[in-house]
Order: structure tokens, then C-alpha cells, then sequence
């Protein structure tokens, strides 16, 4: 843990089963992590998948400050995946539940386990659109430009 909190970003997004409940179910679960609050959440948005095939995604990004460290709480985030019936067959696989970490403060983070910030959170539009509904000084407008074709749409509050 840390002395002081920080504040992270984490997408979330799911494709299979009940994707609404999936992640609402995983923001209150990441409610529930210790010495963590949620403080920031975007609505829900309807994403084509990127570099893969199956149903649409609902995607989300929520804003949590947290004492614990960046690789404590990916292994927190891990659980919560497992939990909802995660599985990784292969690479861009539809899931049930994916949760990013897509920033942890200011840390640049690079290890076998962890990037932080996220390596392709700037290419896509389903983190992009709704960080910047939250956290709008984190997202540039050329950013959100360049992910203009990607196909988002706001589905509801979350």
C-alpha cells in the first residue's frame, strides 16, 4: 500500500452475457477493494470490437483513488475478472469482463505484468471517449480526432 492515495483510471468493458450488469456488477466490486473509492464514472458506450470479431462491447472508465499499488491492484482487478467467468483462449478473445488499468497517477510503469499508462489506450476510442468524459484534461482533441471512425456510442449513465 501506499502512504498516499492516488488516483487511477480503469476501463472497463465486457461482450458476452449480460455486458450492462457485467460492469456495473465490476464497479461495485472495485467499490469494495481496500483502501479504494470510486470517485469518477462515465456513462456506458456501445464499441464495435478493434482488432477482433463478436458482439459489441459496453465499455466504461471509472476514476478510483486508491492506496494500493499499481501491481496490487492489477492482481485485484485480475480477481474481479475471474470472478465474472474471465477467460483468455487466445488474444482479443469476446469476454465477460475486461478491466484496465489504464493509468496509476503520474507512474510510467514497464514490466513483464504492467504498462502503465495503458500502451494502447491513445488508439482507442473506447477508452478515449469516456476518460475524456471524465477526466477531459487527460485527453487531447487530437486524440479523440484520430479515433473519430472507430464507432462509439453513449448508451447510458452508468
Amino acid at each position: 500500500m501506499t502512504s498516499v492515495p492516488v488516483t487511477a483510471y480503469v476501463g472497463l468493458g465486457a461482450n458476452l452475457g449480460n455486458t450492462v450488469r457485467a460492469v456495473r456488477e465490476a464497479v461495485a466490486a472495485i467499490e469494495r477493494l481496500p483502501a479504494t473509492q470510486v470517485v469518477c464514472r462515465s456513462s456506458l458506450y456501445r464499441t464495435a470490437p478493434q482488432g477482433a470479431s463478436g458482439p459489441d462491447y459496453i465499455n466504461a472508465v471509472v476514476g478510483i483513488s486508491t492506496r494500493l499499488c499499481a501491481p496490487d491492484l492489477l492482481g485485484a482487478l485480475q480477481q474481479i475478472e475471474l470472478s465474472a467467468g474471465r477467460e483468455r483462449p487466445y488474444p482479443n478473445a469476446p469476454r465477460t469482463l475486461d478491466l484496465d488499468l489504464l493509468l496509476y497517477g503520474s507512474a510510467r510503469i514497464s514490466s513483464p505484468h504492467l504498462t502503465v499508462p495503458h500502451p494502447r489506450m491513445a488508439e482507442r476510442a473506447f477508452v478515449l471517449v469516456p476518460l475524456a468524459e471524465i477526466a477531459p484534461d487527460l485527453v487531447s482533441e487530437a486524440q479523440l480526432r484520430a479515433t473519430t471512425g472507430q464507432g462509439i456510442s453513449v448508451l447510458q449513465v452508468l
